[in-house]
Order: C-alpha cells, then structure tokens, then sequence
C-alpha cells in the first residue's frame, strides 16, 4: 500500500494535518503534532523522499505567502473596528461576530506557521540523518545552526511575543490556545467597550506580528530550499560523474589476442 504521504501532491496535506494539530502556545515538538508532521518523513525511500522535498519549495512558499496576505487583511479590518468603536459605546452583535471570526482566523494563521516551521525542521533533521553529503554541507546560519534548530527558534519567539501582546491585555496564551478557548474569551470581553477595545488592539497588534514573522518563516524555507538545491545539485553531478567513469571503465577498448595464439599463464 503506498504511503498516503508519498506523493509530491499530497505534500500540502500532510503540511496541514501537523498545522490543525499545533497549537499557538504549545511546544512545537509536542503531542499530536509530532505524528502528525513526521509521518512523511518517515519514507524509506530515500528517491522518493528527495523527489518530494523537491516539489515541496514553491508550494509552502506560496501557502505562507497566502497566510501573510490574510494577516495583513485582518490587521487592516481589526483597526477598522477600532476606529468604529471609538465613535460608539460598543460594537453591536452581529459586527462583533464579525470581530470573533477574524481573531479565531488569526490563531488559526499562528497554527500554521507553527506547523509550517516544524515540517521544515523535520526534513532538516531527516535529510541530516540519512545523508551524510548533506550533514557535511554549511548553511548560511549565524553560529553555525541548523535549519532544524533555526526553526525551533523561529517558533519559540514567535509564541513568546504573542504571549507577551496577550499579557499585556491581561490575557493569557492558554486563552487563545484553542478555538473554543478563543470564542470563550472573546464573548467574555465582548460584554464592555474596554474589554472589546483590548481584544481589538492585542488582536491588531498579533496580526502585525504575524505579517512579519511569515516574513521571516518565508525567508528560512527559501534559504533552506536554495541549500538543498545546492545539495541535490552536487550529488547529480557525483552521480552523473560515476556514470561516465563506469561508462568509460566498460566500453574500454580490450586489446584483441594475436590469432592463433594461446591463452595460457605466463609466470
């Protein structure tokens, strides 16, 4: 039976089950998540491993740059409420709704840049284990890290500033750590003006962040793919230079025996 993961097509797919099951403020290495996105870099053909990393630039390139645009509008919308909110005592029913989806959007945005970075962290650790070329090659990193280790990086900051944007509204991660636990606590701060101008501004202020940090996110997958590039490069040339050597060993001249002679020992 083929591995539901083994198709460059179902890349995406399997990027997004790891993405629904990281949560915001969670270790990124923790829980569900774990399975979730190790599963397609548990394939134990290395060809089809490498084919599929090799089809995987472009499309998270693109799925971040899709995730960024949307921050960007939430952000854009979030400061449209504020403004509505302050030339009224509160925002009505049906705008806060409108407020909710936008904020549960924007943890969901969290949850796939968090998914996103520990996939790419994966395949870092994997191609590092299976390949020794590839281990032996020097990324442009400061303090000589891993890209695997860079992402761990990415995603500890990430949570940090969001936890720390949520303190400052007297919020916890926790809070925001799930959609049920998002909607819980947006109903509860929808009840004043002040707490629904908390919600806006912290909600604002982490749509910001996230617009700059799937930036950065952007950023290390594109280095990283120009790496494998780089590396995938390399062996084809290793490869295609062994080719010609084996060609050039067997199609040899063999120098043809004087006719009539015999073979035999000579000592």
């Amino acid at each position: 039976m083929p591995h539901r993961c083994s198709g460059s097509n179902r890349w995406l797919a399997c990027l997004a089950a790891a993405a629904l099951t990281t949560g915001a403020a969670g270790s990124v290495q923790a829980g569900t998540a774990t399975g979730a996105a190790t599963e397609w870099t548990q394939l134990a053909n290395n060809a089809q491993l490498v084919d599929l990393l090799k089809s995987s630039g472009i499309q998270v390139d693109n799925q971040l740059t899709q995730i960024s645009q949307l921050a960007e509008q939430i952000q854009n919308q979030l400061k449209i409420y504020e403004n509505m909110l302050q030339n009224t005592a509160q925002l009505p029913s049906h705008v806060w709704g409108q407020v909710e989806s936008d904020l549960n959007q924007l943890r969901s945005i969290v949850d796939q840049g968090q998914g996103i970075a520990f996939s790419m962290g994966n395949a870092d650790d994997v191609l590092q284990q299976r390949f020794q070329s590839y281990a032996d090659l020097k990324a442009n990193l400061p303090s000589n890290a891993t890209f695997s280790s860079t992402y761990q990086s990415w995603s500890n900051t990430n949570r940090d500033t969001i936890a720390s944007s949520l303190k400052a509204a007297s919020l916890t991660a926790d809070q925001f750590d799930s959609e049920e636990d998002t909607m819980s606590s947006l109903r509860s701060m929808s009840e004043t003006a002040d707490g629904q101008m908390k919600a806006l501004q912290v909600g604002h202020e982490i749509a910001a962040q996230q617009v700059a940090q799937m930036q950065k996110l952007r950023g290390l997958v594109s280095q990283q793919m120009t790496m494998m590039g780089t590396w995938l490069q390399t062996e084809q040339t290793d490869k295609d230079l062994a080719q010609a050597r084996r060609e050039k060993f067997f199609n040899a001249e063999v120098k043809s025996v004087p006719e009539g002679q015999k073979m035999e020992p000579r000592w």
